[in-house]
């Protein structure tokens, strides 16, 4: 392979996600369709980072950004690194918010390295890189939803993290309210006990497996689909706005969860439903994500990032 067979350009698209879903802690994701654009070019030494959009002005613009650190971590996976790089973050996800935007830097950046080497995808392949997203962030529920699209559902074994996708129900219409005040995944986390009661932990694990078939073929079952004992009423202390608006609106009847580790509220709305105003909230109508992560190349021609989804496990 000749170096004139090596890109020298890559762009991706990756999108927003929507962890844990109420009873599927750190297990259960949906993609939405709120995406960030990252494009890099390879250069002849040093890094330059430029953020437009969410976090601009506030994100590191060297070799410390997220974006740049994954794309380290991959190019030291795939046994190469190039001399310096520019990179160009167009941001749409919210940041802190519960929405996945560390997971969109994390899976944006393992493909954008694997874009800009002869042969990536053979090099690392797509449980490889999920595996590696998984690694930096601490945690498989977000990257997977990220990377494969739809509903993902992920878990963790000696080798690394793993993932299946699943076709979200075509009635669903996510609805996220988002705050304008950010929170923090270390201090949500740091809120949980070391144990829960025996009957919460068996009450959760009903509703996360009906909640797979309420995603997937019945959404009249997510009200009670999305009931959680695990993790939610616990983060309560440390965002009390999320939880009472859950609370609110769960008593009207719709299946409404914190997203990820919050502050963002998630509600599976009916089509049509008029969202209530929240001061200091903003509403996100946005459709589920059915493609995942996408490398765009050459511009303009859209080319979806994993040719075979991680949908077939072998490990399962």
């Amino acid at each position: 392979m000749t170096a004139v067979d090596k890109p020298t350009t890559a762009r991706v698209r990756v999108p927003a996600t929507c962890a844990n879903l109420g009873p599927g802690f750190d297990a259960l994701g949906l993609a939405i369709g709120l995406r960030d654009d990252l494009i890099a070019r390879i250069t002849g030494g040093g890094v330059t980072v430029r953020v437009r959009g969410e976090g601009a002005g506030e994100l590191p613009t060297g070799a410390d950004h997220l974006v740049v650190r994954a794309m380290d971590a991959a190019f030291d996976l795939l046994g190469e690194r190039p001399d310096g790089l520019d990179l160009e973050c167009v941001n749409r996800i919210p940041q802190a918010r519960g929405l996945g935007s560390s997971s969109a830097a994390i899976v944006g950046g393992v493909l954008l390295a694997r874009a800009l080497v002869a042969e990536g995808t053979a090099r690392l392949d797509d449980m490889a890189a999920l595996r590696l997203a998984a690694d930096l962030e601490g945690h498989p529920d977000n990257v997977a939803p990220c990377l494969l699209g739809g509903f993902t559902i992920a878990w963790t074994q000696p080798d690394g993290a793993h993932a299946v996708r699943l076709e979200p129900d075509t009635a669903l219409a996510p609805v996220v309210f988002v705050p304008r005040g950010r929170g923090l995944t270390a201090a949500a986390r740091a809120a949980l006990p070391p144990t829960v009661p025996h009957g919460d932990a068996a009450a959760t694990v009903g509703r996360a497996a009906l909640l797979v078939h309420a995603l997937t073929a019945a959404p009249s079952c997510l009200f009670a689909a999305t009931d959680d004992w695990l993790h939610q009423k616990y983060r309560a202390g440390v965002m009390p706005e999320t939880a009472s608006i859950v609370n609110m609106l769960r008593n009207k009847g719709l299946p409404a969860v914190v997203s990820g580790a919050g502050p963002s509220v998630l509600v599976f709305a009916e089509s049509g439903w008029i969202p209530p105003t929240l001061t200091g909230w903003n509403v996100l109508r946005a459709p589920v994500d059915r493609t995942g992560a996408m490398v765009l190349a050459p511009p303009g021609t859209v080319k979806h990032a994993e040719q075979d989804a991680v949908a077939t496990d072998p490990a399962s």
